[in-house]
This record gives C-alpha cells, sequence and structure tokens, in this order.
C-alpha cells in the first residue's frame, strides 16, 4: 500500500519553521504528533479535533479541558486561521455560493446547495485550475497554486458558521462533494487529509459515501487515491471517444480513455457495493447524438456506473450551448434501456453562477492563460 509522509517528520517540520502550526491543518494522524512532539498524551488530539471542528471555537483559551500551561504553549507554536468569508451570494432556489479570500489575496468559491433530504457542499482544491477543459469557467482564470488542508476544511468550517450549525447544534451538511475550483487528484495530499477530517468522527463524522472526489481524470493518482482512502469516486468524462474528448477535455490526451476506463474499474474492483458516478455535460450537437450515447454505453460495459447527464450551464465568454430537453432525455432513455443507471442533475444556482462549471472565484493566474483567453475571444493568437 502507498503511504503519505509520516506525520511525526510533517510535525517536526513545521515545529521547525518560524511560522506558526495551523492546527485546521493537521489531522488526527498529524494531531497525535503534534502533541506528542510536545511532550503530551495523544488524546489531547481528540480534544482539539472537537473544539475545532465539532464546536466551531477559534479561541485556544475557549478550550477549557487543556491544562493552562498548555494553552499558552500552544499560543506561542500554534493558531486557527481560517478563509476569509468575503461575500456571500443567495440563489432563489435556495442555494448559497460564498467567496473566500485566501491570505495571498486570491479567491476561491464554494457551494451550498440544500435540498428535501440531504444538504451537499461543493468544495473548491485549487486556486484556478491548471486543467483547459472547455465547458468549465475555472479554466478561463488560469492557475495560482493549490490549496492547503487547512484551506481546503476551512471551507467546511466557514460553511457550518453560515449555516448556524455551531449555534443551533444541526447538521446541514450531510453530504461533501470535491467538485469546486481545481482538480483534486493533482492536490493529493492536502485533499486526502483534508477528506481524514471530514469523515473523522471527531470532525464532521461523515461516512466516507456522502464524500465525493471528483476527477478528470489523472489515472496515476486516481489508483494512489484508491490506496489512501475510500471516499465515492466521479470522473468528469463528457464524451465516449478520445479524440471528441481531447477538445473537450485535453487531460484525455495524456490519459487516453481506455487508461481511465481501467483505472475506474480498479478503484471499484474489491468494493461490491460502489459505484463510480460519471459526469457527462451535455453540450447542444457536441455529444449529445444517439451515436455519443452509443459510444459511451460501449465504454462503460464492466465498469458499476452511475452517469449524471450535467445540462450545460453558460458563462460570460462561453460559446456553447446547452442540450435541448428532449435531447437529454433521449440521451438517457437510451442508456436505461441499455441497464446503465443514469439521472439528468437539476441546475441549481444558475442566477447566482454557482451551478457545475460556473465557479470562477477571483485567480492570479501564474499560468496567464486568462490573458491568452482574452486574446483569443478578441481574435487574437492564443
Amino acid at each position: 500500500m502507498l503511504k503519505r509522509e509520516c506525520p511525526r517528520i510533517t510535525v517536526k517540520r513545521r515545529l521547525e519553521s518560524s511560522s506558526k502550526v495551523n492546527l485546521l491543518d493537521l489531522n488526527r494522524d498529524h494531531l497525535d504528533a503534534f502533541f506528542t512532539a510536545l511532550g503530551e498524551k495523544p488524546f489531547r488530539a481528540s480534544q482539539v479535533l472537537r473544539w475545532v471542528h465539532q464546536r466551531g471555537v477559534s479561541d485556544l483559551d475557549a478550550m477549557t479541558d487543556l491544562a493552562k500551561g498548555l494553552r499558552a504553549r500552544l499560543h506561542t507554536l500554534a493558531e486557527l486561521r481560517l478563509p476569509e468569508l468575503a461575500h456571500e451570494h443567495a440563489s432563489a432556489d435556495g442555494t448559497t455560493k460564498w467567496l473566500l479570500r485566501l491570505d495571498d489575496g486570491n479567491c476561491i468559491e464554494t457551494v451550498f446547495i440544500p435540498e428535501v433530504d440531504r444538504g451537499t457542499l461543493c468544495l473548491s482544491s485549487q486556486v484556478g485550475c491548471v486543467l483547459n477543459c472547455s465547458f468549465c469557467a475555472t479554466a478561463r482564470q488560469g492557475f495560482n497554486r493549490n490549496l492547503t488542508v487547512a484551506e481546503i476544511i476551512g471551507q467546511v468550517r466557514r460553511a457550518h458558521e453560515a449555516l448556524g450549525a455551531y449555534a443551533s447544534g444541526s447538521r446541514p451538511v450531510t453530504n461533501i462533494v470535491m467538485m469546486g475550483m481545481g482538480e483534486p487528484l493533482l492536490n493529493l495530499d492536502n485533499v486526502v487529509a483534508a477528506m481524514d477530517l471530514m469523515t473523522d468522527d471527531l470532525a464532521y463524522g461523515l461516512s466516507r459515501r456522502r464524500v465525493t472526489l471528483s476527477t478528470a481524470g489523472v489515472v496515476p493518482a486516481i489508483d494512489r487515491l484508491r490506496e489512501l482512502s475510500d471516499v465515492s469516486l466521479a470522473v468528469s468524462l463528457h464524451a465516449a471517444n478520445d479524440a471528441l474528448r481531447d477538445t473537450l477535455v485535453p487531460l484525455n490526451r495524456k490519459y487516453p480513455i481506455a487508461e481511465l476506463m481501467a483505472a475506474s474499474r480498479r478503484y471499484v474492483a474489491h468494493r461490491p457495493r460502489q459505484r463510480v458516478t460519471f459526469e457527462y455535460v451535455m453540450l447542444d450537437g457536441v455529444n449529445d447524438t444517439p451515436a455519443h450515447a452509443r459510444q459511451l454505453i460501449t465504454i462503460l460495459q464492466g465498469v458499476p456506473a452511475k452517469v449524471n447527464l450535467i445540462p450545460f450551464n453558460p458563462f460570460p465568454g462561453s460559446t456553447q450551448r446547452c442540450s435541448s430537453a428532449q435531447a437529454i432525455e433521449s440521451f438517457r432513455n437510451r442508456l436505461l434501456a441499455a441497464g446503465v443507471m443514469a439521472v439528468t442533475r437539476r441546475t441549481r444556482g444558475n442566477d447566482i453562477h454557482a451551478a457545475c462549471g460556473q465557479l470562477a472565484g477571483r485567480v492570479r493566474d501564474r499560468t496567464m492563460r486568462s490573458q491568452r483567453w482574452q486574446a483569443a475571444l478578441s481574435g487574437g493568437a492564443v
């Protein structure tokens, strides 16, 4: 089994640095190592987990079951630093989008989607995205950097605060999807550590089936994720032949569909009740014909699968159009007739640009991709 860096080594390096350790950066294993390095008993980690994640406490002195001397040491060595809540946008359908400002001035977006039987929180994993999927607003922003564990789990903490979970003792967030800005598998170690906290009974206590990671298809990282975690996997597919997917999801040129399907089968090979969710954005005249449906049915053979058909959500500068309701229904019916589980995802938060593919944030683009896109849209050279 593939291993992450030893928590003791990680904590030792952070303690030796000049900056304080952000306690939000530490999952249970790292907190155990942190308190052991201080000469404290490992059970201190459990106490701090509850204070930080279950009770929403930010003041170290409010952690009253920690000894006074320990709290004093924590003040010199550690802190609790969250992303700043910059803006909140509420949709007419109940969806909420938060713009969170990071220490370096970049901003990311987080979305909460309430339903009758669940509340789904969509998290970002990177500032922007290094991939260049043609139907996604985040791709136009370029890429700056990976998010830290604290910046990922801080989105969960901020959502709980905004939704009144700590004050009321309620649990509005029942599901978490890593489907916001960025490619989670290109920030694998930090994402896995954050998901550890999401599923830790002493933190947010979610079932691993209620935490989903979505990837455009970084095949080696899918295999590594299989060794490190057993959360649900979603694949951002959108095309069933390599020529078309090369255009829609350029990552396909490196990891083509046959390799992606093989990795998907491996991910659920020893998990008999688990399916891979395949996301398929419906683009008018691009990937929505009966021939495309037949191709999709073919490549999904042998993969325990569920297909989410996603009506395309336009964003400023996009040139594609959503498939008609009739085309989406016909596509879905063809999948169902072939025995492929398929649902059409209801668009939520479109009026505040919080729907799938619309998250943009405010990214200081290190790749300069946004400038190249603007030139292209103006008729210049890319």
